[in-house]
């Protein structure tokens, strides 16, 4: 026979259960420099400062395209939010960089920032991001000063800015030490444009050669956008330097090349410079005048998963990825999604909100290890630097053969930690 009330009993007792329990407490922050709260139905947010004008614009949108892949292999989301970039242009400038920077830092809900393309734009944008609390990873911005010399802080260095180029300090001893040991060149000049990237690979060449037994007799500069190159080419033969060591890009180099090689005094000079003008561009413009001429860049990405991203990066945007740094920053941006991933904290009250500690980010980011890069694998140090490390010679034989000829015609190899 039913018994309406030894039905009702337990059903009642179940409600009044469920109306003590207590809702989850408010998310409360204990992160030392704050969290940013991603509702719902929000985005999470990243911020990329590359320079997309101007002379120098192939590279950054090279990098740039090279973060958008990285956000495509993850299906264009993290933890169930859509990531949406927004892009500020870093102009490869001091100027550029610290503007560009205080647009983005202005959010509040920008989690971390992928760039700047160059030094010159790093050593202005780093003290922004940092004092605003947040993260900034490089994988193109090399200056010794932005992480750490001789392992103590640079000059530049602020918490909370990471790369995965390499540190220039170890390119400018691959060019000393090539300089002195393979070429035998004795007495050396340099020459930068006065930008941070070409003033700190000048003075670390400097560094290594003289600490080989080498001497550099000219240390001399250039202004940006100079085009007439005789008085300090003049220098230059003056100085009884056998070898010219000149970090610059375009079109700076071009004229450097072009005019040193019409000087009868310079006519038996070795030119050695760096990877500004490890471009198509710079062999098309200097032809023949550039035979002979070497270049110390970071060796290229090997093996089938750089293969397989070439050949997304090739389908997506119908043309090659612009060398050296578009893995670094592919691999940058991997590194800020992996430490997002992991300092994020789901809220309590299991809606889809996630609160991320800004302290919590950076540690994640500063305690990457052994991941798998593009680049090889990446560990990162107390003061940012995370990039393998690896340089190489090249030599311009045959201009007709272009960027993959001279990319091919390795003539020395430097490991620094060998």
């Amino acid at each position: 026979m039913f018994q309406p009330r030894s039905f009702l009993l337990p059903l009642l007792a179940t409600i009044l259960l469920a109306g003590c329990r207590s809702a989850p407490p408010p998310f409360e922050c204990i992160d030392a420099i704050g969290c940013v709260d991603v509702a719902p139905d929000d985005p999470i947010k990243l911020g990329v400062l590359q320079v997309v004008s101007g002379d120098l614009s192939y590279f950054g949108m090279s990098n740039l395209r090279s973060i958008e892949l990285a956000l495509a292999d993850r299906g264009g989301e993290l933890r169930g939010h859509p990531i949406v970039l927004l892009s500020e242009d870093s102009r490869c400038s001091k100027e550029g960089g610290s503007t560009a920077a205080a647009k983005l830092v202005a959010d509040p809900k920008i989690i971390g920032i992928v760039g700047p393309t160059c030094s010159g734009a790093a050593e202005t944008a780093i003290k922004v991001v940092s004092e605003a609390g947040l993260v900034m990873i490089s994988g193109s911005s090399t200056a010794p000063s932005l992480t750490s010399v001789g392992g103590e802080p640079g000059r530049d260095w602020q918490p909370g800015f990471l790369r995965t180029a390499q540190n220039d300090a170890l390119s400018g001893r691959a060019a000393g030490s090539f300089a002195f040991e393979v070429l035998g060149i004795r007495k050396a000049a340099t020459l930068n444009d006065g930008d941070l990237y070409t003033r700190g690979l000048a003075d670390t060449f400097q560094q290594a050669f003289t600490e080989l037994g080498g001497k550099v007799v000219l240390a001399a500069a250039v202004n940006k956008g100079d085009t007439n190159m005789q008085p300090v080419l003049t220098a230059v033969a003056e100085s009884g330097a056998d070898l010219l060591f000149f970090p610059v890009f375009q079109p700076e180099g071009d004229y450097l090349v072009l005019q040193a090689k019409r000087m009868q005094g310079l006519k038996d000079i070795t030119l050695l410079s760096a990877e500004g003008l490890y471009i198509e561009a710079f062999i098309e413009a200097v032809g023949e005048a550039g035979v002979g001429l070497y270049l110390v860049i970071p060796a290229a990405p090997e093996g089938p998963d750089h293969t397989a991203f070439r050949a997304r990066y090739e389908a997506r945007y119908d043309e090659q990825p612009t060398p050296p740094y578009y893995a670094h920053t592919y691999d940058a941006a991997n590194l800020l999604l992996d430490a997002i991933e992991a300092a994020a904290v789901p809220d309590a009250r299991a809606d889809g909100t996630l609160h991320i500690g800004r302290q919590a980010l950076r540690d994640a980011l500063y305690a990457t290890a052994g991941h798998p890069g593009l680049t090889g694998n990446l560990t990162c140090d107390k003061y940012g630097d995370c990039g393998a490390a690896r340089f190489r010679i090249v030599r311009l034989d045959d201009p007709a053969a272009g960027l993959a000829g001279l990319t091919a015609n390795v003539v020395y190899t430097y490991l620094p930690d060998q």
